[in-house]
């Protein structure tokens, strides 16, 4: 296994710390500056320690993370709900409240822990910090993810995802009623640029599509199915938000005062499909509605 992180640009001219920082952003920004300094990071294979430097469009940069930081990962029995498991792929169904991958400083409790626990092998692409991980969703977002269980299976998936061929969709409850049936969301993502814990729509961010269609109406709130074109960081609950119907118990980007109270934002990551590595067969997994979001649901439908 490596502890190497390769990342391409696929936007316009971007200072190199902020584009790592956008990509990576469990690392601080004092934290990247620090890996460039030191010549830890790449752009299309040659060491860069200029954090000013302009990355462009289809760069190749290579994050180098030290092994010092990384010695404590160990797997831990964490039960998991496994909904598919082969030789090169594995479905999981994670809960809400469970952060997806360690980083500086949380190195327990994640999925990444559990999977390493179940499994020897998982692909190494993302390095030792996310081994198996092609994509992740929010520690407070519940619902699937796939696995790669070896490299060629982790390629295969990655591309799929960049050329926006897998199949992601999400339920959510918002704030607010939606009035119209079904509507789409097209607006850029990036980092913010007033709070750098929090991702904005920017002109100058990557481009970012949802698609949204209303399943039930309540006095105060919409149950809404989501479908992602792309998969940007917290992008169901910026560009929600951004409509003017934040997800219900969203901490960063929802209302300061509700009328239902819950923890962690009413998310779920409930069917993904994809084509298989192997035997080229679109598979397509759908999971049950979670206790917390039933229980919100009734909430929501018993408000006068």
């Amino acid at each position: 296994m490596n502890n190497k992180i390769r990342l391409i640009c696929e936007i316009e001219e971007m200072r190199l710390d902020q584009f790592v920082n956008s990509e990576l952003e469990d690392l601080s920004r004092n934290y990247i500056q620090k890996l460039i300094s030191e010549g830890h990071i790449t752009v299309n294979g040659n060491i860069n320690t200029v954090k000013k430097y302009l990355v462009k469009p289809d760069d190749v940069v290579e994050v180098q993370i030290p092994d010092p930081q990384i010695l404590e990962i160990t797997p831990e029995d964490i039960p998991l709900d496994i909904v598919y498991e082969d030789d090169d792929v594995l479905v999981v169904n994670k809960p809400q409240g469970m952060v997806v991958h360690p980083a500086p400083g949380n190195y327990s409790g994640t999925l990444v822990n559990a999977l390493m626990f179940i499994s020897e092998r998982l692909s190494t692409i993302n390095g030792i910090i996310r081994p198996g991980i092609v994509h992740r969703i929010d520690k407070d977002t519940s619902g699937l993810l796939m696995v790669a269980k070896n490299d060629k299976a982790h390629e295969w998936l990655a591309h799929q995802l960049k050329e926006k061929t897998t199949l992601r969709e999400y339920i959510a409850i918002v704030n607010g009623v939606i009035n119209n049936d079904s509507g789409v969301v097209d607006a850029p993502i990036g980092r913010s640029t007033q709070d750098r814990k929090k991702m904005a729509i920017i002109n100058t961010g990557r481009n970012a599509v949802t698609h949204y269609e209303v399943i039930e109406r309540f006095k105060y709130h919409t149950f809404i199915k989501l479908k992602l074109e792309t998969g940007r960081t917290h992008q169901i609950r910026v560009h929600m938000a951004s409509i003017g119907h934040p997800i219900l118990g969203d901490p960063v980007y929802g209302h300061k005062s509700e009328r239902v109270k819950h923890d962690g934002q009413a998310l779920h990551a409930k069917k993904i499909g994809f084509i298989h590595p192997t035997t080229l067969e679109l598979m397509i997994f759908d999971s049950e509605i979670p206790a917390y979001f039933e229980e919100l649901l009734k909430k929501c439908k018993g408000l006068k």
